[in-house]
């Protein structure tokens, strides 16, 4: 266990599996306070039972569906109660409910994923940022994703959405640097987890699309967002981190 977080507290969303979860692990491992929060209070549940099996006793949980805004606000109101500060903010939420062509998805289904993956995280941040300056400062990441540089077919409407993150980070870095709040963004390539089982089990090749050969864990993404928001990136803003086994990366 490192102490480099220690005193600071971390609010993480969609983290009660996958990526999610190995962050708000390896923060409360590293030192912070840690809340956890997904839309689901029984998977919440869970996770905080589980990282207090581990020994991580600063970690409380709360249901937030992040399109909803007072979920949005109560996830900053029941940290302020409990801890009584936020220092770290992760946006992690997203989802991805079309695979096709971009031009065959719905109006309905392409206003949902902009709502979640890139309105909410935004709107999450409006809400953040004055709590964080009561601390004298503090970290936003996003997780976008690889494909946010490199378009997948089948997942065009998520990648393009993914994207959006990468101008949010860039503009939002800028917009808060006079309020010590750094801004970065971290793009996994493919990961271990539930939902991208089905990208792996679609394309067979995808392996040799990676140069390290192998798909990601959830703590290889983690470990980078403990950089990112510890003092060791004190010089790191507006900056997007990609963490996909050498995958192409490029606009």
């Amino acid at each position: 266990m490192s102490t480099k977080l220690n005193g600071k507290v971390a609010v993480i969303t969609a983290s009660t599996e996958g990526i999610g979860l190995a962050i708000a692990k390896r923060l409360a491992s590293d030192g912070a306070s840690v809340v956890i929060s997904s839309r689901k209070l029984k998977k919440v549940t869970k996770a905080v039972d589980l990282l207090k099996k581990m020994g991580y006793q600063q970690v409380y949980g709360c249901r937030c569906h992040i399109g909803v805004a007072e979920d949005r606000k109560n996830l900053f109101r029941e940290t302020m109660s409990i801890f009584g500060r936020i220092d770290i903010f992760v946006s992690n939420a997203a989802v991805n409910p079309f695979l096709g062509k971009i031009l065959d998805c719905p109006q309905q289904v392409w206003d949902k994923i902009f709502d979640i993956n890139v309105r909410a995280p935004f709107l999450m941040v409006k809400d953040a940022v004055p709590l964080i300056k009561k601390s004298q400062g503090g970290s936003v990441v996003f997780i976008s994703s690889v494909a946010a540089y490199n378009p997948m077919r089948k997942i065009g409407a998520y990648s393009v959405s993914k994207t959006a993150l990468l101008g949010l980070t860039k503009v939002l870095s800028q917009s808060l640097i006079e309020d010590n709040i750094r801004v970065n963004c971290v793009a996994p390539g493919v990961v271990e987890t539930k939902s991208s089982r089905t990208i792996i089990a679609g394309n067979k090749t995808i392996l040799e699309e990676i140069p390290l050969n192998r798909v990601a864990a959830p703590e290889e993404i983690a470990a980078v967002v403990s950089f990112l928001v510890s003092d060791d990136a004190s010089y790191v803003s507006g900056e997007t981190v990609t963490v996909a086994g050498g995958m192409i990366s490029h606009l």
